[in-house]
């Protein structure tokens, strides 16, 4: 999983181009999960164009993989067929001409009043793992959302995103700390768009 302490740190631009490079070498595939159900950014960057020779979403399947999904919808349904249309509505999209699936949340088939609460489903993160060879999460900023430390704990590891000329060490050090404290791994720093304050890297390894 990739996330950062503070917004505009780049992280889904990371998190894209990682799991690109990870479809470019995958037997299977590589999936990007985009933490963010409401804005769906990752997709949203793909439809409009990621990058030069990259395809948009294509085709989309069920992302519930006959399990529970990572999220509940509140206030829930009584009715079976409502309920299992709403366990389909996180779907993943393959980006034309790789082996890269995108997930997408169809927040707008929510009924009126109604919202979503993420799940840690350790269930479900199993067999996304047998799915796919590389798994990559697209956590939302800590500023704006909790997402990712609910997920934390089922991540092989959490890389912090952060841009280096301007992201202040005890952020970062305080994302770490909540990180481990939800019972996930920090596996690393990503030092987005690196200028003139190379020391930056001195200052966290204290």
């Amino acid at each position: 999983m990739f996330m950062s302490a503070c917004e505009g740190e780049g992280t889904s631009s990371v998190a894209a181009s990682f799991a690109l490079i990870a479809a470019g070498k995958a037997r299977k595939s590589a999936w990007l999960i985009d933490l963010d159900f409401r804005r769906n950014e990752a997709y949203s960057a793909f439809a409009k164009g990621f990058g030069k020779g990259v395809g948009k979403p294509g085709r989309a399947y069920d992302a519930s993989l006959r399990t529970d999904p990572i999220y509940s919808l509140v206030p829930s349904v009584v009715d079976e067929h409502q309920r299992a249309a709403e366990r389909r509505l996180l779907g993943v999209h393959e980006i034309k001409n790789s082996r890269l699936l995108v997930t997408r949340f169809r927040h707008e088939a929510l009924r009126k009043g109604q919202k979503v609460q993420l799940r840690t489903r350790p269930q479900w993160w199993k067999r996304v793992r047998s799915a796919t060879d590389w798994v990559v999460v697209d956590a939302p900023s800590l500023s704006r959302s909790q997402a990712g430390l609910a997920m934390a704990s089922q991540m092989d590891g959490v890389f912090l995103v952060l841009e280096a000329d301007s992201t202040g060490a005890a952020d970062v050090i305080g994302l770490r700390d909540e990180i481990e404290a939800h019972g996930g791994r920090v596996a690393g720093v990503v030092m987005n768009r690196i200028g003139a304050d190379a020391r930056f890297a001195d200052r966290l390894a204290g």
